[in-house]
């Protein structure tokens, strides 16, 4: 394997090298009380359009609450009308209560990114958390990381009326989306949040800051008859839930059982229960065994762990250990650098980099233990919630 890391150096120097070494299940204690500033955007809604992103809340919540990350505000989508959700607030709530923060909702554009009237005067209001979020960004004494999860139209729209807040403000950007693979003639099959706005996406790669893309897959995206995997260049996961839920705290398991209900996951329209607002009271309950064991036997598929982690200052042992970025030896996922070009059709074209630059790639590092090691440290970052 090669030793190749790419370090943001911000990141890194937030974090002090342990001289002993860490028991399993372990994370190192951040070396100063400046936790990394994040703002989180997701496609995270309620009923969900897949789970994944209420583990993803999840995740980021647990390292602000460990003190490593800094969660400044998240960002939901707006709905296409024909899905029939809304951003998920009640989440937010719920994990807002549990680690006694107060971490702001905004709601972005419904206009695609370049359609002619999308800042025009008319706009305006759909532009509001666009503009909070370049306030959060111009406040802020120190740059802040981006997370892009789901569509990246808010962030090229905020881009557009304010590239100088990027380049002076803007730590890195982590963007999952896209695929990892270099054939051309595959590039072209879009991945899901490329296709919410693929001028957006490619926009994301002309901003001026580092960009560290997270490409969803690592080759076509999945289809009937072709599932996905895990592959070199790709972020994709899956895990058994009940080897992490089993793990959690009522509340937790209470989290997810509740964002659960509301959804089509369970396997049947007469499972769906209708929205409740009593999310402080679900959340206290006690956890109900049977829906738990339910839970428990699902498969969740995962993409986005390892950029939280990395822009926490941390990465993962083939064992699935965390380590600081700069002790750890061999992470199990490295960020490699690259020179990237994106089409406005949203088809990317990557090679390796010579020498210096700000645009790298997420690199499964081992294959065959990637999966394994993903599981178990997330399984250690969200047991450390109440």
């Amino acid at each position: 394997m090669s030793p190749l890391r790419a370090i943001p150096a911000l990141v890194a120097t937030s974090f002090v090298l342990c001289s002993a070494g860490l028991k399993a299940g372990e994370t190192p204690a951040p070396a100063e009380p400046h936790p990394v500033p994040v703002i989180h955007v997701t496609d995270l809604f309620r009923p969900h359009n897949d789970p994944d992103d209420h583990w993803d809340l999840a995740t980021v919540y647990a390292l602000a609450y460990q003190g490593r990350l800094e969660l400044r505000g998240v960002m939901i989508d707006y709905p296409r009308p024909e899905w029939g959700n809304d951003p998920d607030v009640l989440a937010v709530a719920q994990l807002n209560y549990l680690t006694g923060k107060a971490v702001p909702v905004l709601v972005g554009s419904p206009r695609w990114y370049e359609n002619p009237r999308s800042l025009s005067e008319a706009a305006q209001a759909d532009l509001k958390g666009v503009r909070a979020m370049l306030e959060i960004l111009r406040s802020s004494p120190e740059p802040v990381v981006i997370n892009i999860l789901g569509s990246c139209r808010d962030v090229a729209l905020a881009g557009r009326l304010a590239p100088e807040v990027f380049a002076q403000k803007c730590r890195a950007i982590y963007l999952n989306a896209g695929s990892g693979t270099r054939d051309p003639a595959q590039a072209k099959s879009l991945e899901w949040n490329v296709s919410l706005d693929p001028p957006a996406y490619a926009a994301i790669f002309e901003l001026p800051c580092p960009v560290y893309w997270m490409p969803c897959f690592d080759a076509l995206p999945p289809a009937a008859g072709r599932p996905a995997r895990v592959g070199p260049f790709g972020t994709f996961y899956r895990f058994r839930q009940g080897d992490v839920l089993a793990h959690l705290s009522p509340a937790m398991q209470n989290y997810f059982a509740y964002m659960f209900l509301h959804g089509r996951a369970l396997g049947k329209a007469s499972d769906v229960v209708p929205l409740r607002p009593d999310w402080l009271h679900v959340l206290l309950a006690k956890p109900d065994p049977a829906l738990m064991e339910r839970l428990g036997a699902m498969d969740r598929a995962m993409w986005c762990t390892a950029g939280f982690l990395h822009a926490a200052g941390l990465t993962v042992t083939a064992e699935g250990n965390l380590l600081p970025l700069a002790q750890a030896r061999q992470g199990v996922f490295s960020f490699d650098p690259v020179a990237v070009s994106c089409s406005r059709e949203g088809i990317t074209i990557w090679e390796p980099a010579e020498g210096t630059s700000n645009r790298f790639i997420f690199h499964v590092r081992d294959v065959a233990r990637y999966e394994a090691a993903m599981t178990a440290a997330l399984r250690t970052v969200l047991a450390r919630l109440p």
